[in-house]
């Protein structure tokens, strides 16, 4: 079970983006994510008339590495961790281990079929 989920709040603890708070956009693999308006880069296009794409430097969110961040506690204010939680009925859940309450994602994550 991965702590860190599609939709989850986070705040950046290492690197250039020290300090800086978004929402968990996708995971680009088993230990990156893609943090809205965190570790952003300049990308510089080529134009392409058959796709109608004008050439120039657009911004790009690239992925960071999960051990980078850590999920944010809106409760306290801070970075906090997670822990798992297995309830009575044997269900999973991530809880904040400062707390004990359970962790309620921003945008729900999609389910697989």
């Amino acid at each position: 079970m991965n702590k860190i989920k599609t939709g989850d709040e986070v705040i950046v603890i290492a690197g250039k983006d020290k300090a800086k708070r978004g929402v968990v956009i996708s995971r680009a693999d088993d230990s990156h994510l893609v943090v809205e308006g965190v570790n952003v880069a300049k990308k510089h296009t080529k134009p392409n008339p058959m796709k109608n794409v004008t050439g120039g430097i657009v911004d790009k969110t690239m992925p960071i590495h999960q051990s980078n961040v850590a999920i944010f506690n809106t409760a306290s204010g801070k970075a906090d961790r997670v822990g798992i939680k297995t309830l009575a009925d044997g269900a999973r859940v991530r809880v904040y281990k400062s707390s004990g309450e359970e962790i309620k994602s921003i945008v729900p994550a999609k389910k697989s079929a």
